[in-house]
Order: C-alpha cells, then structure tokens, then sequence
C-alpha cells in the first residue's frame, strides 16, 4: 500500500504546535484546528498535482535540509522556498484558498494565510525528510506524491468546497457538476393541431423534459374537436410532473448520501487533527543536595525522584525492574527522524540532575514505535532514536539504549493517528 503523506505531516502539526499558533495568532485552538484539517489535504492535492514539475520537485529535496521542521511557525511566512511553491501550485488562487479557509474556520485571513505558509513548509520538509532518509531521486519523489492523489479528495472536511473558487482541479479531482433539484422546470408547450391526416394522437416527451403534444384530429365537428386536445394537454402534464417529482426525490436522497458521506470524512479528519490540549500543572522536584527543579506533577522528573527515594527500589531485583519503566512526558522528535526538538532539552536536563544527585542509580534507555509503516524501518528507527538520547544525555550512568521497534505496540495499524500515539514513546528503566 502507498505510503500515505497525511500522516507525516500530521505529526509536524501536532497539539503543542497548535496550542503556540493559537496564542501567536490570537486565534482560538478549535480555529486552528479547523483551519489546519482544510489545509493539509489542500496543499497536499496541490503538490500531487505538480508531481512531476521540477521546481516543486527541487523545492521538496531542498526543504529536507533547510530547517523548516524546526521553526514552522516563524519561518514559514515569507520565506522564499515555501512561497515559490505556494505560487506554483496555487498561482493567482492563493487569495480565494485563504478566504475559504478562514470562513470555514472562523479565523481571520492573517492567521489563515499564517497557517497556509505553516502547512506548506510542514508539508515540504516532511516529504523532503522521509526521501532524504529513503534514498528517493526526483522520480520516486515524483512517484510518492502521485501516489498521494486517491487520498486527499477524502479527507477535505466537510462544508469546506473549494470547487466554487476554481480550486478543484488543483485540489482535489473534478467529481463533476452537481444538479441543483430546485431549479425551475421547464413549462408545457402545446403544438397546435395541424391539418389532419390521421386520427391518432402523437405525444412526444423530449431529452430536455419539455412535453410536445401533437394532435390530429378527425374532421369530427362538435365539442370531441376541442375536448379531446385538452384531456391529452392534462394527461401529457400529469405524466412530466410525476417525472419531475420522481427526479426531485432522486436528486434528494442523493444530496442526503452525499452528506452523510461528508460528516463521515468530517469525523475522520477531526478524529486525526482536533486534539485537546492536556492540562498539568507545575510543581518543584526537590533532590537530595537541595536543588530544585520545574517539572510536571506525575511527570518523569516527580515520578523518578520518588521512586529512587522509596524502599522499593532498593528492595527490587534487576529482574524485577525490567518492568519498572518510566516514560518521558515532554521528550519529542522530528517526525520519522532522530532529531529530538528543542523543547526536549529541558527534561534530558532535568534527567541528568537526577543521575548525578543519585550516582549509584544506572539505567537503561528503550524506544518504541506504532505499527505504521515497515517493521524493518520501525526498528532501526527506534534503536536509532534511543542512541540519540543516551548521545544527548552523555552520561555514564547510562548502562544500554535500545530501541524494540513496534514489537510492544498495542494499537492497530488501522487506528487514527491520535490513537496510536501511545506506542510512540521513549522510555527509561534502572538497572543493577
């Protein structure tokens, strides 16, 4: 199956990056949200769509390492890589894409415009990192984002069309002009009679749904000369309203299925991007020499702390603490890479000042992945991600750093990526 793009992106634009944009923009985290479920699948449509221009396929290698990743909120606007390809893809529609955005997100043009900018940058350095750790030339790039062009049409959340704007063939694919049931029928035109030659009515009922009534009477003087092109007039009427009745139902039930189908791909794309931020609450971590550290209540810092200062875990065998794992709470990495983030540093700070404080406490570090993606891949990139952090942390304290793939992994593949995020994790256990 193809590699789907959605979800490398998806995990550059996460709470913590959300939670940021909404105070930078002054915006609420819902709006951004909203904002950035139109806008993935959108930018995503547009660089699909240009799979095979070189410029856009240059643009994806060099973003790879031009450092997008780590500053998406304030070196995406205005930055020469992320606008060249905006205008590629979008050209002279760049304004209507933001004005639909911000109406179906509730937030201003600035801050849609902001977040066009974010996304694209998000969406560039992802691809460009996941072909730069792959090996993909220009073709294979061409190739996965080609691929790409029998999701996206799925996941443009509902009440968003761009179709109206112009955008539709360079979003998502032409699903074709859609019949407006309220429009108005058109009206019976009756054919006066002609000479007569025969004594059978003709009715004729055309493509267009007009109603020709042709009759041609007997030389039959009297009231049966008249009546009888009247009785066919109302019949012939009688017959096109219950056509046009049958269509309205049709065309109804459709709109209906069409709805449904939209709040189904709606729930989906709120299920993967609208993300409640989590509430903690801070508190001092006090070590034996009396330094103090910031931390989160339940966090690892606390956690660790006051499990080196019980009976426990003197009283544990190295048996019995392989089960014992701590999770970090605030350690991340760049999506699919090693790199761990800036925010990262605090508590590898924090962690260090614990292992000195107890220099008799040795551990070992594991990294785990989801069930997404090759197992292979899954594997190396955790063990890899866990050498990152014992690198990080340089301390001798560390006895091991492995990384175990998704070989612990609870959460099916098929799961939303929310879902899933409790199999990503790095973790540490002690040691004796």
């Amino acid at each position: 199956m193809a590699l789907n793009i959605i979800e490398l992106i998806k995990g550059q634009l996460g709470p913590a990056l959300i939670s940021q944009a909404a105070t930078q923009l002054g915006e609420s985290e819902s709006g951004i949200s909203k904002a950035i479920s139109g806008l993935i699948p959108s930018v995503l449509g547009g660089l699909a769509n240009h799979s095979e221009d070189s410029s856009v396929l240059s643009a994806v290698t060099t973003a790879a390492s031009s450092g997008l990743l780590g500053n998406l909120l304030g070196g995406t606007t205005g930055n020469s890589l992320v606008s060249g390809v905006l205008d590629k893809i979008f050209g002279d529609k760049i304004g209507a894409l933001i004005g639909s955005i911000a109406g179906f997100s509730g937030i201003s043009e600035s801050s849609a415009n902001s977040l066009l900018n974010t996304v694209t940058g998000a969406s560039l350095g992802s691809v460009g990192k996941y072909a730069q750790d792959q090996g993909l030339d220009a073709q294979g790039i061409s190739s996965l984002l080609n691929d790409q062009k029998g999701v996206v049409s799925s996941l443009l959340p509902a009440g968003l069309s761009l179709a109206s704007l112009g955008l539709g063939d360079s979003v998502i694919p032409d699903l074709g002009a859609s019949v407006d049931p309220a429009a108005p029928v058109p009206p019976v035109t009756p054919v006066p009679p002609a000479t007569p030659v025969d004594t059978s009515p003709k009715v004729e009922v055309t493509r267009e749904g007009s109603t020709h009534v042709s009759v041609e009477p007997k030389k039959d003087s009297g009231i049966l000369k008249w009546l009888l092109p009247l009785v066919l007039l109302l019949a012939a009427g009688y017959f096109l309203f219950k056509q046009c009745d049958n269509k309205e139902t049709q065309m109804s039930t459709m709109s209906s299925d069409s709805l449904m189908l939209e709040e189904d791909t709606m729930t989906l794309v709120t299920d993967s991007l609208a993300m409640t931020p989590v509430s903690r609450e801070a508190t001092t971590v006090t070590l034996p020499d009396g330094t103090t550290l910031n931390a989160y209540k339940g966090g690892i810092e606390d956690r660790v702390v006051q499990f080196l200062n019980s009976q426990e875990y003197a009283g544990l065998s190295d048996d019995q603490l392989k089960e014992r794992w701590f999770n970090f709470d605030n350690l991340n990495f760049e999506f699919g890479t090693t790199t761990l983030t800036a925010e990262s540093k605090a508590q590898l700070d924090n962690l260090n000042a614990i292992l000195k404080a107890y220099p008799q406490a040795k551990i070992k570090i594991g990294a785990y992945t989801d069930k997404k993606g090759d197992d292979a891949f899954n594997k190396k990139l955790s063990q890899d991600r866990a050498d990152a952090v014992e690198k990080a942390l340089a301390s001798s304290q560390v006895e091991d750093a492995e990384g175990y793939g998704e070989e612990f992994a609870t959460v099916a593949e098929t799961a939303t990526d929310q879902e899933r995020e409790s199999d990503r994790k790095t973790a540490i256990r002690f040691v004796k």
